[in-house]
């Protein structure tokens, strides 16, 4: 059977980004899932810091799909050039814990006609940009921007709330813990809160 020509386009960066809860990883799977049926060539990565799954990519639905583990950005380029063949699309998820080389190399790949889907977080649980994430979203060609639900309201939300022992976490705290040492909610612009937070006022 003749490969499907729907990625005949080559070389772009599609980010899927959002708060937690928001089916990032879900929307990644989604994507890469019709690609089994188009014949297309493909790879899944995921960072080895991510433990929450091993060797694999999965959402919180229970669906998974296997993926190569890397410590660094660089190792997606080398795990790409061992593949036969050359994978028309990769996709990585969270890519908020790669490291600072992340966008630099997916752009050399999309630079180089391979298809990217990239997924992660957006903001941390204090409300600041991941520079991986941001950098990708500004010279991605399509950015999907997902919302959980606030679960305080109900009203769609666009950010991941930390608690410890169910309190709000102080902006001080660790800005990345893997696993479930901490717990996290999806809350709204009103209802995200962040203990300890620096003050910031407009001055005449």
């Amino acid at each position: 059977m003749a490969k499907s020509n729907a990625f005949t386009r080559k070389g772009w960066i599609e980010v899927i980004c959002g708060p937690m809860f928001a089916g990032k990883s879900e929307e990644l799977l989604r994507k890469i899932n019709r690609l089994k049926y188009a014949e297309v060539d493909y790879l899944v990565f995921k960072p080895t810091v991510d433990t929450r799954s091993k060797k694999s990519v999965e959402s919180r639905d229970g669906r998974k799909l296997a993926a190569i583990e890397v410590a660094t950005s660089m190792d997606i380029i080398k795990q790409i050039n061992k593949a036969k063949p050359i994978p028309q699309v990769i996709a990585i998820d969270e890519i908020q814990f790669f490291d600072d080389d992340l966008p630099k190399v997916c752009n050399f790949l999309a630079d180089n006609g391979i298809n990217i889907y990239a997924a992660g977080l957006d903001t941390d649980f204090r409300g600041v940009p991941f520079k991986n994430t941001a950098s990708l979203l500004a010279t991605a060609e399509n950015v999907i921007k997902l919302t959980a639900i606030c679960t305080e309201c109900g009203a769609p939300a666009t950010r991941t709330q930390k608690l410890i022992n169910g309190k709000p976490a102080s902006y001080n705290s660790p800005r990345i813990v893997v696993g479930n040492v901490e717990t996290y909610t999806a809350r709204c612009r009103k209802h995200h809160v962040v203990k300890d937070k620096p003050d910031f006022s407009f001055k005449d």
